[in-house]
């Protein structure tokens, strides 16, 4: 069975946790939905790079999540989540994915 890239894992985590937190009106569900994507993708990046990798991405993730606020006020909430989601999914991509979903 295929596997679902770390990249978009980690990018639906970000766009699914602010959605289901969003539009539930329940914070809680959202922080679930992060942390289960973050920690499938963590995974992910561990099994095809190795715990440090892994552990540079999942701080990005952290990262993104956190920066997400404060850049929300900026530029509005989801403008927000869907470029750091980018973020994040780019920096995936180029360290663990790519090399792993070659033909």
């Amino acid at each position: 069975m295929a596997r679902i890239p770390g990249a978009v894992v980690a990018a639906g985590g970000l766009v699914g946790g602010y959605a289901a937190a969003r539009f539930s009106g329940k914070r809680p569900l959202g922080g679930a939905v992060l942390a289960g994507a973050g920690a499938v993708a963590a995974r992910q990046w561990r099994e095809s790079t190795g715990a440090g990798t892994a552990a540079a991405l999942s701080a990005a993730y952290v990262a993104a999540f956190a920066g997400s606020h404060p850049l929300a006020k900026k530029v509005g909430a989801w403008p927000a989540v869907l470029g750091v989601a980018g973020g994040v999914a780019l920096a995936s991509w180029t360290l663990a994915d790519r090399h792993r979903h070659r033909a």
